[in-house]
């Protein structure tokens, strides 16, 4: 099991004015996917690149929230915010500072926590790679992300940066962060939806992010932070592999929604 330890995260949904990011359409828009989980509909929302937002039965959750405040204004302030690692284009201080609302509480790896703005610190909590969080009643595993290949090291070193596996009831949802194909994530089971980086040199090649689906088998698979990456040539891997995974397309960078 993933969990060295654990940890209880309190904090009662965010109310307030819900505040936003200009660079997406797409989000004021709600493009969304629906999958169900046992208490409810999962709402998976794509707003740019790495950035994300999930309406969920246990409340709603920003995944890796950058950039201006505006392509979040139709959205629901958050109860929860996850943030896999450092990174500009995965977290912001200022952006956290402008979302959160005064009972969104935040997940993170303990690079970012040691980099929070001093007020949202009360309302944060750090776990690293291999331990667990409990959050809005959901149980949240830090995963760990990182390079392998040599000249890739610089990157993302073992050890530092998360990605996450939350768990609904009945619906267990993987948010790999920046990684390459690793034991960990070919370690995965029972995921139903993944999404998964996929940009030369940072995270994977279209080769390795289809060899590692293939190793875990989520039922429903979305290759994000893909700039300059080629989604239908790693569809048509993991179509070849056999393995019954369903590649989801979604618009980070201004694409139509498919699926």
């Amino acid at each position: 099991m993933l969990t060295r330890r654990s940890f209880l995260i309190t904090g009662s949904a965010a109310t307030g004015a819900t505040l936003v990011l200009p660079y997406a359409a797409m989000a004021a828009a709600h493009a969304s996917h629906v999958y169900e989980a046992a208490d409810g509909a999962v709402t998976i929302h794509p707003v740019a690149h790495a950035s994300f937002v999930m309406e969920t039965p246990a409340g709603v959750i920003y995944v890796d929230p950058v950039g201006e405040t505006a392509a979040y204004a139709t959205f629901p302030a958050p109860d929860l915010i996850l943030v896999t690692h450092h990174h500009g284009d995965h977290f912001k201080p200022d952006t956290l500072s402008a979302l959160a609302a005064p009972a969104t509480v935040l997940l993170v790896n303990p690079t970012v926590h040691g980099q929070l703005p001093e007020a949202l610190n009360p309302r944060a909590t750090a776990i690293a790679n291999g331990e667990s969080a409990e959050a809005l009643g959901l149980m949240i595993e830090a995963i760990a992300a990182y390079n392998t290949t040599e000249d890739r090291l610089k990157y993302h070193p073992q050890g530092r940066d998360n990605g996450y596996v939350v768990n609904f009831d009945g619906l267990r949802v993987y948010i790999a962060g920046d990684t390459e194909d690793i034991p960990e994530m070919r370690a995965l089971s029972g995921i139903d939806v993944a999404f998964l980086p996929m940009n030369m040199p940072y995270t994977m090649s279209e080769e390795q992010a289809a060899a590692a689906v293939a190793a875990f088998k989520p039922k429903f698979v979305y290759p994000y932070h893909y700039r300059d990456s080629d989604r239908d040539k790693f569809a048509a891997l993991v179509a070849a592999d056999g393995t019954g995974s369903e590649v989801k397309f979604a618009p980070w960078y201004g694409e139509a929604m498919q699926g």
